[in-house]
């Protein structure tokens, strides 16, 4: 195997496990360990890795929060995937909270027009479920942040207080051992309340979303019922998920997984 088809295995074990030693690249690809570490120095180098003693991690690196309008241009097919089985759990009669985020917007397109009450602080949400006959809607007021589109502050926080609801449909940034977490404060400290106006939490996040920790910490894992992803996590994440009794729903299958 050539140098550069090394860097690219290194880079792509890196992205699923976090880290790597230079004992794991030695038996990974059969190679010295002096070959190893003039791996670690060119990909050092390239600003690709940073180097610890006896290896290497990613470099931190903070994915800029596209505003919302441009965000919604690039929800995924596993993005529908996931909105589309968080619908199918929402029965009649239900009380449910749904977020701001762009996979929870995908779970409203997918809601049929069946009698439920809905709670948001989201205008785009509000306006989607507006065309569904017999849906009631129940929209936040507060400060409205323009770029998100999004209602925050403190009269959004005192009146979901007033509410008790099923469900709540929640999206993130981050899901990982420091539990769930967002980009802007304002946005999480309205999910927290969320959260705790619920009887059973429903969190929507596609896998790219698990071992990511951002800004902000609006939940710990122990805060939710269930997880509706696209692909199942690694066994080190599905541990840990075990450990604090979330279960896990992988949608986009003819037949979902699901682990407890």
């Amino acid at each position: 195997m050539y140098q550069e088809e090394r860097l690219i295995e290194i880079i792509r074990y890196l992205n699923r496990n976090r880290r790597i030693s230079v004992e794991q690249i030695c038996d990974l690809f059969q190679v010295s360990r002096d070959t190893a570490r003039r791996d670690l120095v060119k990909l050092e180098d390239r600003k690709a890795i940073v180097r610890t003693r006896g290896g290497a991690i990613l470099p931190s690196s903070h994915n800029i929060i596209k505003d919302y309008t441009k965000r919604l241009q690039t929800v995924s097919q596993e993005k529908q995937h996931i909105g589309q089985k968080a619908a199918s759990l929402i029965q009649s009669g239900d009380k449910i909270i749904l977020d701001t985020s762009t996979t929870v917007q995908a779970c409203a397109n997918h809601m049929e027009a069946i009698e439920c009450t809905v709670i948001t602080n989201s205008i785009n949400q509000a306006e989607i479920l507006s065309n569904k006959k017999h849906v009631n809607i129940q929209l936040l007021g507060g400060s409205l942040q323009k770029e998100h589109r999004f209602l925050f502050g403190t009269s959004v926080i005192e009146r979901l207080k007033k509410f008790h609801v099923d469900k709540a449909f929640i999206g993130v940034v981050g899901v990982s051992e420091n539990g769930l977490t967002i980009a802007h404060e304002e946005d999480g400290m309205v999910k927290k309340n969320m959260i705790q106006q619920a009887e059973q939490v429903i969190v929507l996040a596609d896998h790219t979303k698990f071992g990511v920790t951002e800004f902000f910490q609006f939940a710990k894992l122990e805060d939710v019922d269930l997880i509706i992803t696209d692909k199942g996590p690694d066994p080190e994440f599905q541990r840990l998920l075990d450990r604090c009794d979330v279960e896990l729903l992988v949608a986009g299958k003819e037949e979902a997984d699901v682990w407890s």
